[in-house]
């Protein structure tokens, strides 16, 4: 069999392993095998190559170490401090729980880069005092899994991280325009949450706006929690650091802020390392399987070809990008973000750069379809995440949802054809 037709196959093989629920590392390494055993011109002696390069490159540091900041987070206290401070802000707000839910997100995506953790943890903490203060189990289910939405967008998101090692575009770049977008995207959804709170009869969280006495003991408990995306963002930005370095800084920063204020102990940390441990573990294994899988594509020179394809049929970048919004908000439906993510970037992004769509804009279309597809049914980890904890049924998140899903994708095609709404500052 030729080695087009054996990548075909492979293809195939690892779409129905996916769909049939295997284990996402398990699919695509069975799939890059399958190519080796089709098309015997190709050494096998490659996939043992590709698994332990693929994992060489420095900038993906970055991802073990984030993930493990974000996980020290919620063993020293910042958590519960930024509740205070987001609850303070937004108290006499109506709906002001839900605000804060939405303001957590953000200041937490620029601490932990992780949606699915966030989600879980705002689920546990913010929407039993929702509910209590009188909100719906559906409206604080979907707030919380809305807003988990940001987190991927402000630095220092996993997905960014991933898809700027696999793509070659500037991580730092990828930070800035991130960051715009999630910042407009929490004033945005905040205001349009406080329309929907006002339609319902929502009361605010506070009957009085905070003194300024109650601010200044609040921004005293929680400023230095408050200064690490500062710190991260800055660092990088100036180039005092690298992404990588910036990992490592936030890791030492969340330990040394746990033992000063007490919260941190030998047992929380063993915790910690182990948490840690399983989730990089997992995504290892996928970048590590789908590096062999990305080898297959060049070495079939495939997005060279899909690129011919599609230069030939669809004349002009605009209609590109149409179909490839479309294209990804399936695949986000069918497939978790960050595998979906390292599976098609080395596809899509040499067609974009035929196309001259630069590759940090194209990075932010790709990132923000992945995070859609966190809260569309039938995968989506966003919405079985938040409704796992509250409780809440499928199909009235769906139906709650709608104002948000429109949200959505209003954000989606600003970010696609009206690039320098965000990018400003690029």
């Amino acid at each position: 069999m030729s080695g087009q037709f054996a990548v075909i196959a492979a293809t195939v093989i690892m779409l129905v392993f996916i769909f049939s629920k295997v284990p996402v590392f398990i699919a695509v390494l069975s799939a890059s095998l399958s190519y080796f055993a089709l098309n015997p011109s190709a050494s096998i002696f490659f996939a043992a190559q590709r698994i332990t390069s693929g994992l060489e490159s420095v900038s993906l540091l970055a991802c073990p170490f984030f993930i493990m900041a974000g996980v020290f987070f919620n063993y020293t206290g910042v958590t519960e401090r930024l509740v205070d401070f987001c609850s303070l802000l937004t108290g006499r707000m109506t709906g002001g729980l839900a605000q804060a839910n939405i303001l957590l997100s953000t200041i937490m995506g620029g601490m932990s880069g992780s949606s699915n953790a966030d989600a879980g943890m705002q689920a546990k903490i913010l929407c039993p005092p929702m509910e209590r203060s009188g909100h719906s189990k559906p409206f604080a289910t979907v707030i919380t899994a809305f807003s988990s939405n940001i987190t991927p967008l402000i630095p220092p998101g996993i997905g960014i991280i991933l898809y700027g090692t696999l793509s070659g575009a500037s991580i730092g770049k990828l930070f800035m325009w991130g960051l715009v977008i999630g910042l407009i995207m929490c004033v945005a959804m905040i205001l349009v949450t406080e329309v929907i709170a006002k339609r319902r009869g929502y009361k605010p969280y506070l009957k009085k706006g905070p003194s300024f006495k109650e601010i200044l003991a609040v921004l005293k408990r929680t400023w230095p929690a408050l200064a690490l995306p500062v710190l991260i963002i800055g660092s990088i930005r100036i180039g005092i650091v690298s992404a990588s370095e910036a990992g490592a800084v936030a890791v030492v920063y969340a330990l040394v802020l746990g033992f000063v204020w007490r919260e941190m102990n030998w047992e929380k940390i063993k915790m910690g390392m182990k948490e840690s441990a399983v989730a990089i573990g997992s995504l290892m294994l996928i970048i590590a399987t789908a590096s062999i899988y990305s080898w297959i594509l060049t070495k079939e020179m495939l997005p060279q070809k899909l690129a011919n394809i599609m230069l030939g049929h669809v004349s002009n970048k605009y209609m590109f990008l149409l179909i490839t919004n479309l294209f990804l908000i399936i695949v986000g439906m069918l497939m978790e973000g960050a595998s979906a993510t390292i599976i098609l970037v080395p596809l899509l992004a040499p067609i974009a750069s035929a196309y001259g769509i630069d590759l940090v804009h194209f990075g932010l279309i790709v990132v923000f379809n992945m995070a859609i597809g966190g809260v569309t049914p039938p995968i989506g980890t966003l919405m079985f995440v938040t409704c796992g904890i509250t409780g809440c049924k499928i199909k009235d998140f769906i139906k709650e949802g709608i104002p948000y899903y429109i949200f959505m994708f209003v954000i989606l095609f600003l970010i696609t054809y009206v690039p320098f709404t965000f990018s400003f500052l690029y």
